[in-house]
């Protein structure tokens, strides 16, 4: 629910000069400030290993539960200007993507 309204919701944030700091990084897209997740990319090469391991014969009962390894920083620097701050360069030096 909340995706299908993301660019509402950011943009309501902005309005209020909110930060707004999502756990998806396509928000980060449509204006938030901020977003960290795991890279789902990794996640689905993952995957892959695991439906590998499932048609060669593995149980998938038996098969471990990961947690993702990989996750990225998107910061959008027009946002930050837009509600008044200034991100660090220490922050944005980690940054994996920055949209300015």
């Amino acid at each position: 629910m909340l995706n299908s309204h993301r660019a509402r919701i950011v943009g309501l944030a902005i309005e209020a000069r909110l930060p707004s700091i999502s756990s998806n990084v396509e928000f980060v897209g449509d204006g938030a400030l901020m977003g960290y997740a795991p890279n789902l990319a990794d996640n689905f090469r993952r995957v892959a290993t695991y439906v590998d391991r499932i048609l060669k014969g593995a149980k998938p009962s038996d098969l471990p539960i990961e947690q993702p390894t990989q996750f990225e920083l998107w910061i959008n620097l027009k946002t930050a200007k837009a509600i008044g701050l200034t991100i660090p360069k220490s922050i944005l030096g980690r940054a994996d993507r920055v949209i300015e």
